[in-house]
């Protein structure tokens, strides 16, 4: 019998379990050690960035400490860690921060927000704080801002259709519950007010869970904010809705971190609430600018009109927390608000989220200056995700043909009007002249209605079968036989 040179004691065994939970036990010790440090002095202060040398390792994203020479403190986080420097941006600006008499504390945790149900019906800043007379609501769980990665496998195919009142979104661009829409507006336009239409008259028909709004503004002026709490105030709506607002006098940085911190939100109501959850973010040129910003000041190499070279993945981390997740009742749903600069569609900021996302809404300001609310171009917008959450037992029967034969007939109004231009509109023909009346009809009754009208899917689809009717029936090809015999006559 073999034996070892300690036979007088007894061999002891670590499981890989125990041993595994031994190493972390160790890790979180050496964390809260070295987070107990605090350093003074920082070696270079520029804009919303402090930079710091000589430090212990640091982790991306690690909550930070900064205490200038009164003693106020203010929260950072890391932006960038190296073996030499760390980038720190602090949310509330560095103005009154000296580089000698700074004093920086490293948490060794990442930006938490305490969630609670009780959210809904309060405004918060962009970190979370109240902006309300009430109380910091006490947090059921706390969650990291920055999200957690979901299994692309664990993911349900969005079907369900979500009725906002807006006959042109419901009727042709159909929002579809888990899709991330955004709208393509410009400088001038109505989308705060579409907006906050579509978050007061937001619904799922027939669906038990419980919906909820949260609405994320980055960047908005005084009077913008004012806006949605009096309008979500006075409709009763705000009971269901939890607002944060990143004011346009507050610091750029924080613009970073408000809707993160919304989606937190939405994501405790819909996964852990089991909620239909309507996360409306504007305006993301705003977050993009701020984006901007930072990589400029941090030296970063542009690329194109000088966005950062990550602003496509900064982009998707934000669109990608949408969903619906097996086995959970609770759903996400976006509607990012963006501004075109110079109304330009190819612009980094509209066509990386085009990329990303199922679809768009785009204003036209064209159809604005006619006096048509919602703006909403015909051609352009589109939603990639409506034929599967619109027909029988959705929707009706005749929405997916009708929504077809619309745009088929809309497109053709537009080329009618392009050859009006030229040759004038007594040169055309007879059917001409009826396409230009059924264009008129069509933006006048379906696309425009009124900022506090609120239309069912079955108004909508029957003003379209309205406007149809100034067509010959030959003229009507994507519809079937038997939805004319019902709908058309």
């Amino acid at each position: 019998m073999a034996c070892n040179g300690n036979s007088g004691k007894k061999s002891t065994i670590i499981s890989t379990a125990e041993r595994e939970t031994t190493t972390t036990r160790i890790v979180e010790a050496q964390k809260r050690l070295l987070s107990g440090r605090e350093y003074i002095g920082v070696d270079r202060i520029d804009g919303p960035l402090v930079f710091i040398r000589n430090t212990h390792p640091v982790g991306y994203r690690e909550l930070v400490e900064c205490v200038d020479r009164n003693g106020h403190l203010r929260l950072g986080m890391v932006l960038e860690t190296s073996g030499e420097a760390v980038v720190v941006q602090v949310f509330e600006g560095t103005a009154g921060l000296t580089m000698p008499e700074t004093r920086i504390r490293f948490r060794g945790e990442t930006l938490k927000l305490g969630v609670t149900r009780k959210m809904l019906g309060r405004v918060f800043n962009g970190l979370g704080y109240p902006m309300d007379e009430g109380p910091l609501p006490v947090g059921e769980v706390e969650m990291d801002v920055n999200g957690r990665p979901i299994n692309p496998t664990a993911r349900e195919y969005p079907r369900d259709f979500i009725q906002t009142g807006i006959s042109v979104i419901d009727g042709m661009n159909t929002l579809i519950r888990g899709q991330k829409l955004p709208i393509f507006s410009g400088n001038g336009l109505p989308h705060n007010e579409l907006a906050a239409q579509i978050a007061r008259q937001a619904k799922i028909r027939g669906g038990e869970t419980e919906f909820a709004v949260v609405f994320s503004a980055m960047g908005v002026k005084h009077d913008v904010a004012r806006y949605f709490i009096r309008s979500f105030e006075e409709t009763g709506v705000l009971k269901n809705v939890a607002l944060f607002l990143s004011l346009a006098d507050d610091p750029s940085i924080e613009r970073l971190i408000t809707p993160r911190t919304a989606l937190t939100l939405a994501e405790h109501l819909a996964f852990n609430e089991n909620m239909h959850v309507l996360v409306i973010m504007t305006d993301m040129s705003n977050y993009c600018e701020s984006l901007r910003e930072i990589s400029t000041i941090r030296g970063e190499i542009p690329s194109r009109k000088g966005y950062p070279g990550y602003l496509y993945s900064d982009l998707a981390e934000l669109y990608e927390r949408s969903g619906m997740l097996k086995n959970y009742r609770g759903s996400i749903t976006q509607l990012p608000i963006l501004t075109m600069p110079n109304d330009d569609i190819s612009h980094p900021i509209p066509d990386l989220t085009g990329y990303i996302t199922e679809g768009q809404i785009v204003f036209e300001r064209e159809m604005y200056g006619r006096n048509i609310y919602p703006p909403v171009a015909g051609l352009p917008s589109l939603s990639r995700l409506m034929k599967d959450g619109i027909g029988e037992g959705m929707t009706r029967k005749d929405h997916p043909h009708l929504a077809s034969q619309l745009f088929a007939a809309y497109s053709y109004v537009k080329d009618v009007r392009n050859l009006a231009s030229v040759i004038g509109e007594e040169e055309l023909t007879p059917l001409d002249h009826q396409y230009l009346e059924f264009g008129d009809a069509f933006e006048r009754k379906f696309v425009s209605q009124g900022r506090d009208e609120e239309r069912t899917i079955e108004e909508t689809l029957d003003l379209g079968w309205e406007v149809l009717r100034l067509l010959p029936v030959e003229e009507l090809h994507r519809v079937t036989e038997e939805e004319i015999e019902e709908f058309y006559g």
